[in-house]
């Protein structure tokens, strides 16, 4: 028996056992509420679903598990051994949906309904750095590979018929990030991925490049099993309506994607590189601080990085100095003696950083509450708070960093500075900052993970039977 047919199987006996337990045929919203639970298709990858140094996490994660919260059961997450999976087992019925970063296309909708639109993205060539870069997909020289089943394979063969010489293996055993890294270790000349998924990605593998886009943006939308019953369907178009008005969508869209700027590849080439030949050097004392307050050490790192690229010897013009770059009466204040050794500056960042949280109200969820922490940490307490009354001014929620954002930049406005109890401050320095950490901390993540990763045996890629999240 195939693993895709086990998996079937195993899904089809999970459902009709819930049918079972009753004879009447109730909607398929009253089924997933009387059997408290929601099962859901979808895949691994940074713009999906992956398990975190913290626990399962991802943007489709995010969605799906609000989503069971918001009709009151557990969520059940199933990924399947291949992409092509994913289409199969929904139209089958054999899940209640599949959230996994989908592209709406005509062949799609002939085997599934798609719920309400949550994102767009543009599908892109990506070539390595170094090699002649493509104009057109009739300049391709050398092997195309792409997800077998995915949207990217449907796109190509409608272009066969204006590039008759086009050609490519489609692979149904990579995902997009291992047909990237193929790319990048030149096993590989192109592969095609979207523009979300290679802006993350591309600060994990900074020699790959998009070349052009193989199409205009395309709709992302979760999939639902045909059929005559529209309840669950109809309960998310609610959901979605609901979470883009109350800031909920936008703001899950910036957690993932909003410091994800302009790719840096000089930057990003040079982070890699300190990770390996600086880094070690303070690596237990970034563990042993982060460990006495109950933090992740690789953001503690990240925070050391921005401030001096782990130098303790840096200087800046202002006076501040360390690893972590700390004021002389902010080290006063924290009891640091000697700013320039590492132990002490990073013990030191770390106690400021506490004090930031401490200042930060309790009921703002993270991340959103470290990530104001890290702003008061860049331009101080009393010109943050100036930023989020300016955010409540301006009909914001003080209380979201996506909101925030927008408004520490107008302290450097006299227009609004003015309306401050501060007054004026480099307001656009603290977002950058921020945006940097997390850029920094992600890669460091990915980084460590990889390190874990090559000392474990594999999972079994049916992940069938988690505990429901």
């Amino acid at each position: 028996m195939t693993r895709t047919a086990m998996l079937r199987l195993l899904l089809s006996g999970l459902l009709c056992a819930l049918l079972a337990a009753c004879g009447r045929q109730p909607s398929i919203l009253q089924q997933v509420q009387e059997h408290n639970e929601l099962i859901v298709i979808t895949r691994n990858g940074p713009t999906t679903y992956y398990e975190g140094s913290n626990g399962p996490t991802g943007i489709e994660y995010e969605l799906v598990k609000r989503f069971a919260e918001y009709i009151g059961v557990e969520l059940r997450i199933v990924v399947p051994p291949n992409f092509n999976d994913i289409f199969t087992l929904t139209a089958l019925g054999d899940a209640h949906l599949a959230a996994a970063g989908l592209t709406i296309t005509e062949q799609r909708k002939q085997k599934v309904r798609f719920g309400p639109v949550y994102q767009e993205i543009t599908p892109q060539l990506v070539y390595r750095s170094g090699s002649v870069r493509p104009k057109s997909l009739a300049d391709l020289k050398g092997t195309l590979e792409v997800i077998a089943g995915s949207s990217h394979e449907e796109r190509l063969q409608e272009l066969q018929q204006e590039y008759p010489n086009l050609s490519w293996t489609a692979n149904n055993k990579e995902d997009g990030e291992q047909l990237l890294g193929m790319v990048s270790d030149q096993l590989i000349d192109y592969t095609i991925m979207d523009s979300n998924e290679l802006s993350v990605n591309r600060h994990f593998y900074p020699e790959v490049k998009p070349a052009f886009a193989i199409s205009d943006p395309e709709p992302l939308a979760w999939a639902f099993p045909k059929g005559k019953d529209n309840t669950l369907l109809d309960t998310a178009i609610t959901f979605f309506n609901k979470i883009r008005r109350n800031g909920t969508l936008d703001q899950l869209l910036e957690r993932y994607y909003g410091h994800i700027g302009k790719f840096d590849y000089v930057g990003t080439r040079r982070y890699l590189r300190d990770i390996e030949q600086r880094l070690p050097a303070y690596r237990d004392t970034f563990k042993a601080a982060a460990e006495e307050v109950g933090m992740d050490w690789r953001l503690l790192a990240a925070i050391g990085y921005q401030e001096s690229h782990w130098n303790p010897d840096a200087v800046s013009p202002t006076g501040v100095r360390g690893i972590m770059m700390l004021t002389r009466s902010a080290a006063k204040d924290i009891g640091v003696e000697d700013r320039s050794d590492p132990e002490q500056s990073i013990q030191g960042g770390t106690g400021y950083l506490v004090r930031m949280l401490q200042n930060i109200p309790e009921r703002i969820p993270e991340p959103d509450r470290t990530w104001l922490a890290l702003a008061a940490y860049n331009v101080g307490l009393g010109h943050l708070e100036d930023a989020r009354n300016l955010t409540q001014k301006n009909k914001g929620d003080s209380d979201r960093w996506v909101d925030v954002k927008k408004n520490l930049p107008l302290l450097s406005q006299k227009k609004w500075f003015q309306q401050t109890r501060y007054g004026y401050a480099r307001g656009r320095e603290p977002v950058r900052y921020v945006e940097n950490i997390r850029t920094y901390y992600d890669i460091l993540v990915w980084v460590t993970e990889q390190e874990i990763a090559q000392h474990k045996p594999p999972k079994d890629p049916l992940q069938f039977g988690s505990p429901a999240l």
